[in-house]
């Protein structure tokens, strides 16, 4: 008996990687809850955990439920990978060196020597979007900070950087989810990337003293075997780019459509750090990712089989009551949320989220600094992906304080 779902948990015949359930997945999310610690959805054959205590438990256990098989519903165990494992999906050994080098090179001296460039282009962004006024917070905003400072500081050439990275980002977290219609969509819209990507992540196309050159000096050194370096690098550009973007986006959504929690902001703006905790708790990029039992496993009286594929919705254990209270679905920018799963928990904790916090206190705080008002201004586009969670377009208005 390997791979079979469990008998333990109620059945659900709903898709949570359908539109509707896509575009708002909170009432989906809420009745997985209630209906136990696990549910089977019946369209895919796995487990899936949505309570925050469950989602933890197995997303710190790396040696029961490991990555290596793969962290979409693909086993690599019976079906090869797409392409060459990384970071992302592969265990110790193999993930210990690779998540060292990564480690050392986003660590807090980096960030130090990042803020400033950082600050510099924050600055002139929000003059420009100021005089405009009126402007998209994705394609304006969310998209254009990441891409131009972590490009920068990897050291990667910014010629191209707008057209391949974010279809290669897209293109790579479809192996995340189920693939179905929407994850060859993705996957065909990326193919044109990969050259780009994976040349662009050698040695002699970054710069000498950005993050990639450094990643570079980990397999000079014997760390890293050197056909890992680029795979390595591209994995440092998903660090700080991808999800990124999407957390930007959804933390201005949050902020222009709770008004009063703006102003609480602006008030004071030592709260950007506790705002986008709190919008990265509230609206996780991360839909879901999956997981396969390495032995026979019980978890919350539910049992799985050994070589079991399940899958957690970080999304949906931000919001559990159990965990944060009657008022989990509201956004609060003074709450304590910095024990949110949307980074994961465990060896596979995103070791990149230094970049991603820096960049977004950076842009929040010059936001805060010098808007008085944030609105929305048209009817926001939701972005339709099995794993990713944010928008393709958010109208806002600001009046400068």
């Amino acid at each position: 008996m390997t791979g079979q779902p469990s008998t333990d948990a109620p059945l659900s015949t709903e898709d949570p990687y359908s539109d509707e359930n896509l575009t708002d997945p909170y009432p989906l999310f809420a009745r997985m809850r209630d209906a136990g610690p696990a549910v089977q959805l019946d369209r895919y054959g796995v487990l899936a955990f949505t309570r925050f205590d469950e989602v933890y438990q197995i997303l710190t256990d790396h040696a029961t439920f490991v990555s290596g098989a793969g962290v979409g519903p693909r086993n690599y165990h019976h079906q090869p990978p797409w392409r060459k494992p990384g970071i992302l999906d592969s265990d110790p050994p193999m993930h210990t060196p690779l998540r060292s080098a990564m480690a050392d090179v986003i660590s807090p001296r980096t960030m130090r020597t990042l803020r400033a460039g950082f600050q510099t282009y924050a600055t002139e962004l929000v003059d420009k979007l100021l005089d405009l006024g009126e402007f998209d917070a994705v394609t304006d905003l969310a998209e254009v900070f990441p891409l131009r400072v972590f490009g920068d500081a990897v050291g990667i050439a910014r010629e191209g950087r707008a057209e391949n990275l974010l279809s290669h980002g897209a293109m790579n977290f479809s192996q995340f989810g189920p693939e179905d219609a929407r994850y060859e969509h993705f996957m065909a819209a990326g193919q044109h990337t990969i050259d780009w990507v994976m040349s662009h992540c050698e040695r002699d196309n970054l710069s000498a003293d950005g993050l990639g050159a450094m990643i570079w000096r980990h397999a000079d050194a014997g760390a890293i075997a050197p056909e890992d370096a680029a795979v390595l690098v591209r994995a440092l550009l998903s660090a700080g780019l991808d999800t990124t973007v999407i957390a930007i986006g959804n933390t201005v959504g949050a902020l222009a459509g709770h008004p009063d929690e703006w102003d609480l902001l602006r008030d004071n703006p030592r709260l950007v750090r506790f705002a986008v905790d709190e919008a990265l708790r509230w609206e996780a990029p991360f839909s879901s990712f999956f997981r396969t039992t390495a032995r026979d496993v019980e978890v919350a009286g539910v049992r799985l089989a050994e070589d079991s594929k399940l899958v957690v919705f970080p999304g949906a254990a931000n919001r559990d009551e159990r965990r944060w209270g009657a008022g989990a679905a509201e956004f609060r920018v003074q709450r304590s949320a910095g024990g949110h799963l949307t980074f994961g928990a465990g060896i596979h904790m995103c070791v990149g989220q230094p970049v991603s916090r820096l960049e977004m206190d950076v842009v929040f705080t010059e936001l805060a600094r010098r808007v008085r008002r944030i609105e929305p201004a048209g009817e926001p586009v939701p972005l339709l992906h099995n794993t990713l969670r944010g928008w393709t377009s958010l109208p806002v208005r600001v009046e400068p304080s």
